[in-house]
């Protein structure tokens, strides 16, 4: 799926919306929902939602920008869909954006979390980092530190990393990388906050790998390149 913007409004109220709270730790609720179309599972979701308010989020805007920067980058990346659309959430109807995707799992593959993966295959206690490096996943990993570096990713957690496996072939890979709604400014819900929002500050963030400062995780990188500098 490439990424497009479909403008012209579509009529989604037929979705049905699962209520899934925020891992950040940021308060809100997202929605989510899938269908089948011609044999594709197309996974939708929308911006934070609040029973009163209605949708007051701007994720899926983020995820397009994120979208587009990681294929300037030349970055595998999950593509998205913006489709603006009228929704029914409770019985009550919003318009807003949706955000589509398609389903990145081949034929035959199954999916885990990486924190889960971990858990089970880590019999030699390593660290997440050096797990990664032990799978053959070290540039993954590195890239995916300066990506959430770049965009402020607040909520790579463990289930935000998956591992792809093919029992059959006998493969195993790391999924694309997906999931970049809560980034950029997505604190933000008005004018002053966006004028008032400091770049340069380290702000908390929820991180399966490393730390909870994507600054800090940079030192992964930077001990990964001098390591080979010597080397």
């Amino acid at each position: 799926m490439e990424t497009r913007i479909i403008s012209e409004k579509q009529d989604m109220r037929y979705l049905n919306w699962s209520h899934t709270r925020n891992s950040s730790g940021t308060a809100g609720t997202f929605l989510k929902s899938q269908e089948t179309i011609d044999g594709r599972k197309i996974y939708y979701k929308l911006s934070r939602f609040d029973s009163e308010k209605g949708i007051i989020g701007h994720e899926c805007i983020n995820e397009i920008v994120v979208d587009r920067l990681l294929t300037i980058l030349g970055i595998e990346h999950l593509h998205y869909e913006l489709i603006h659309a009228d929704v029914e959430i409770d019985g009550k109807e919003y318009e807003t954006w949706v955000c589509a995707s398609e389903d990145f799992k081949q034929p035959g593959e199954t999916k885990a979390t990486l924190e889960n993966y971990y858990q089970i295959n880590n019999v030699s206690g390593k660290t997440r980092y050096e797990f990664c490096k032990e799978n053959g996943w070290v540039n993954y990993i590195d890239t995916m530190l300066a990506v959430d570096y770049l965009i402020l990713n607040r909520d790579r957690h463990g289930a935000n990393i998956e591992v792809l496996r093919n029992a059959r072939n006998k493969t195993l890979r790391i999924a694309p990388l997906f999931d970049h709604g809560l980034s950029l400014l997505c604190s933000c819900f008005n004018q002053k906050e966006i004028e008032e929002f400091d770049i340069d500050e380290d702000r908390p963030c929820q991180n399966f790998i490393g730390t909870r400062s994507t600054l800090e995780n940079l030192s992964l990188i930077k001990t990964r390149i001098q390591y080979l500098a010597v080397d």
